[in-house]
């Protein structure tokens, strides 16, 4: 293979991997770009929480919190971990904290809301 083959078939495989990095990111996009599933994720980035923490903390419904958190466990992005009878979830994917916790730094600090 000569050396200009090797650049393209190189080329066309970091091609390839950035198109399905980019389809994951799409996926990624789509899962938080729901008001309901933000906002949990925002409060999850403070600290593990109940349902009922949630439902207090966010105003939502009960069911509309579970309904969104079964979700965010759908995609990866939530944790649950059961303690008795209770079952704290938890932001589950690195990447998906480092993208949750810049968004409330940008928009939902208090310096941002002052």
């Amino acid at each position: 293979m000569l050396v200009e083959e090797k650049e393209v078939a190189k080329t066309l495989n970091d091609t390839k991997k950035m198109e399905e990095n980019a389809q994951q990111t799409t996926a990624f996009l789509k899962s938080i770009a729901h008001t309901g599933r933000l906002l949990i994720l925002c409060k999850l980035s403070e600290k593990p929480s109940d349902v009922g923490e949630l439902e207090k903390s966010l105003g939502m419904h009960q069911a509309a919190v579970s309904k969104q958190l079964a979700r965010l466990r759908e995609e990866g992005l939530v944790k649950a971990d059961r303690n008795g009878r209770f079952i704290t979830y938890s932001i589950a994917d690195v990447r998906a904290r480092i993208i949750i916790d810049t968004l409330y730094d940008v928009f939902c600090s208090e310096s941002h809301l002052q």
